[in-house]
């Protein structure tokens, strides 16, 4: 197809010699002169735009005899067609969709009654399957509050002082897991490691000692008390808050973590690890935590 067929007959414009085309878009070749002006001798008038009759210039009234031409995009219809009108040759590329002969008047865009010429643009021939029309709502997602998040589960508190039980003693790559609060107006925290009557581990914060915050680390075997420890590159614990202190046995010490950060190890004086059948903690702490685990 070249741009003759494309514009239904003759170039675009008029070539010479040959009676204008009518206006553009998309008309035909024929005797009704270009847009706007006046017919060729001999010949109709074109319809008007937006809507006259066949007879006049634009816009004018209709000839006589002749019915009015349908306005644009849809009024009352007449035997000489819309602007843009019809060419005088079939034209295969039509400019908008028309109903058939004796069908009903499309509706007009986006609704009103139309003319014989049609509106712009006409409705499919089969029933439009999609419920709602061209610019009904979609259905969008249900409106209300979000759902939050579930309750966590109550902060657990243990009885102090605590005491647990060791059933197969202590032994290598034993981890005890301690969480608490230091309470508020804290002077000292304790823990007691028990092989029978003895001591074999004794650990013991003191917030206010002569004015100094120290950890003291003994051993009580028979009733005597062994040489103390105090030595100790930090004082981790904080009155009012809380804390994490881990103890892992080796088969040589404890070693005792606390807020994930290694702070100091206990050489075992009591050498019979599988006497050491339970401990205590006591003194001015809140328990939330006590855990005994071994390590793989």
């Amino acid at each position: 197809m070249d741009l003759s067929d494309a514009i239904g007959g003759g170039s675009w414009p008029s070539a010479p010699g040959q009676p204008n085309n009518p206006s553009w878009p998309g008309g035909g070749g024929g005797g009704g002169g270009s847009w706007p002006g006046p017919p060729a001798a001999g010949q109709p008038n074109n319809p008007s735009w937006p809507g006259g009759g066949g007879g006049g210039s634009w816009p004018g009234p209709p000839a006589a005899g002749q019915p009015n031409n349908p306005s644009w995009p849809g009024g009352g219809g007449g035997g000489g067609g819309s602007w843009p009108g019809p060419p005088t040759q079939p034209n295969t590329q039509p400019f908008a969709p028309g109903p058939a002969a004796g069908q009903p008047n499309n509706p007009s865009w986006p609704g009103g009654g139309g003319g014989g010429g049609g509106s712009w643009p006409g409705p499919p021939t089969q029933p439009n399957t999609q419920q709602g029309g061209w610019n009904g709502p979609t259905p969008g997602p249900a409106s209300g509050p979000a759902p939050g998040p579930a309750p966590g589960p109550a902060q657990q508190v243990l009885k102090v002082p605590y005491s647990q039980s060791l059933n197969h003693g202590v032994f290598d790559k034993l981890l005890i897991t301690i969480m608490g609060t230091v309470n508020p107006n804290a002077k000292k925290i304790t823990l007691d490691m028990h092989a029978g009557k003895d001591l074999a581990f004794h650990f013991n914060p003191r917030f206010n000692e002569g004015g100094k915050k120290v950890i003291v680390r003994n051993s009580r075997i028979y009733d005597k008390w062994g040489k103390e420890e105090r030595d100790c590159p930090s004082f981790p614990f904080t009155q009012g808050q809380p804390f994490e202190m881990k103890i892992l046995c080796t088969n040589a010490e404890f070693k005792v973590a606390v807020n994930k950060s290694h702070l100091l190890t206990f050489s075992h004086r009591v050498r019979d690890l599988s006497t050491i059948r339970s401990f205590n903690i006591y003194n001015d702490v809140t328990l939330s935590k006590v855990h005994v685990e071994t390590l793989p």
